[in-house]
């Protein structure tokens, strides 16, 4: 049987879950797995559904059967083979935890995606990305080239075919235009202290302010630095006898566990824009345990 996933956004209304479920149901597919969410402040209805065709129809035939339903209550769907792997580039400076972190997911296949390049704006990881057979583009970036760097990133961004761009501590800030044309395709981490301890060493300031919880959060990248809809979070409670390496160390692990499952949602069609927010559906049974994975 082949596996698909329904993804479906759209002005709430009546009937929308037993048209998909009928439909469905009438050609021969059988339902695995099933979320909804009915926003009624912005009158938005999300739904993501796993089924499987036993009938043996393929994909072109469910999206053209699907479509008059699609059209009737206006949404905005899309039919995703199972077995398909999201095409990602990733973008690092000088940071590599999340880099190294990802490259070991995706390694031993608890991040099923096809990893299509790497950016970096430094050489410091080109040895570690060639090892994995992965192209490395090195793009400098400076005040002065900041148009015509941004424009080699798309430019590879094209050539590759990637879906999702993942700035796995890129510390270079994406022009306006750039997170516009890629609205809902980048994915940023950071430390949770912000709006507090913003600049340079962020941790130390934490340290020095007795903080005694670390974070980070993961989000869909907007002009609004740091602002985007978030998609995932978690946090590590540390006491006043750890040392600011200590909490440096911690905030790494939990950023590249944030990250992971970000992404995890973003690849499995979980995570749905939402204006300012997300909504994003917990993992199905088949794929929980490898977004676990820590």
């Amino acid at each position: 049987m082949t596996a698909y996933v329904l993804t479906v956004q759209c002005p709430t209304t009546r009937g929308i879950v037993a048209a998909i479920s009928n439909y469905l149901a009438d050609q021969g597919c059988n339902l695995t797995d099933s979320h909804q969410y009915d926003d009624t402040l912005t009158g938005r209805f999300f739904m993501r559904v796993s089924f499987a065709s036993e009938a043996g129809i393929d994909a072109g035939a469910l999206r053209a059967g699907i479509a008059p339903i699609a059209e009737r209550f206006a949404m905005d769907w899309a039919i995703h083979e199972g077995s398909a792997k999201m095409k990602v580039l990733l973008m690092v400076s000088n940071f590599g935890h999340c880099l190294n972190d990802l490259l070991y997911r995706w390694r031993i296949g608890a991040l099923p995606i096809e990893i299509v390049g790497v950016i970096s704006n430094h050489m410091t990881y080109q040895k570690v990305v060639v090892n994995h057979d992965i192209p490395f583009h090195c793009i400098k970036v400076t005040k002065e080239n900041k148009p015509q760097a941004e424009a080699q990133m798309m430019a590879v961004v094209e050539e590759t075919g990637a879906e999702l761009v993942v700035l796995a501590r890129y510390m270079q800030i994406l022009s306006d235009a750039l997170c516009t044309k890629m609205s809902g395709r980048i994915i940023n981490i950071h430390h949770s202290f912000l709006p507090s301890f913003k600049g340079a060493n962020p941790y130390k300031q934490a340290y020095e302010r007795g903080v005694k919880l670390i974070g980070a959060t993961a989000h869909y990248v907007t002009a609004d630095l740091d602002e985007g809809p978030i998609i995932e979070q978690d946090t590590v409670r540390i006491t006043h006898a750890q040392s600011p390496d200590d909490y440096v160390s911690l905030g790494r692990d939990v950023e590249a566990q944030v990250l992971a499952r970000a992404i995890h949602a973003h690849i499995h069609h979980r995570s749905f824009l939402n204006g300012n927010k997300t909504v994003v559906f917990p993992a199905s049974p088949g794929s929980y345990a490898s977004e676990r994975m820590g």
